[in-house]
């Protein structure tokens, strides 16, 4: 029996989106799975202090270029025969991606790293994901500095 297995991954248009696309497509290649990369949106109203979507229309579309920007890129760069299926959906982050892995065997995000009073303030969208999803989750990491950045010089 060869059924298709699903890889759901997250995408959001930062270098940790990238990052979990990226694994999400080499894990699916090694299974011989399919790969649906999904961005979640939503409008809270006008944000008068930012050029951020000004209307809901402006929002999904906004969510619609990250999400294509981000595939079109991996696939200029391994080439047009990864199938990677799209999907755009209005919610908040961690619910609609835990809701679109509901049937999937596993769902890939990436860390931003951000600072410990970041994310207590804002939350974590991977934290909510493994609570909620009923699937596996793979939290791609950021990448840890060169060795050599992160030493420090030696005292003369």
């Amino acid at each position: 029996m060869n059924t298709q297995h699903l890889i759901v991954v997250g995408v959001d248009g930062s270098d940790g989106g990238r990052r979990a696309l990226e694994w999400a497509v080499r894990e699916a290649d090694a299974r011989g799975s399919a790969v649906q990369a999904v961005i979640a949106w939503q409008w809270d109203g006008p944000d008068l202090t930012s050029a951020v979507a000004t209307n809901t229309q402006e929002a999904k579309e906004r969510a619609t270029r990250l999400l294509d920007d981000d595939i079109h890129a991996l696939l200029a760069r391994h080439g047009s025969h990864l199938p990677i299926a799209a999907e755009v959906i209005e919610g908040s982050p961690g619910e609609t991606l835990a809701r679109a892995a509901g049937t999937a065997d596993l769902l890939v995000l990436g860390s931003h790293g951000h600072s410990r009073v970041r994310h207590t303030v804002l939350g974590s969208v991977s934290e909510e994901c493994v609570r909620k999803a009923t699937c596996p989750v793979v939290v791609i990491p950021v990448p840890a500095p060169d060795r050599a950045d992160a030493e420090p010089a030696p005292r003369r």
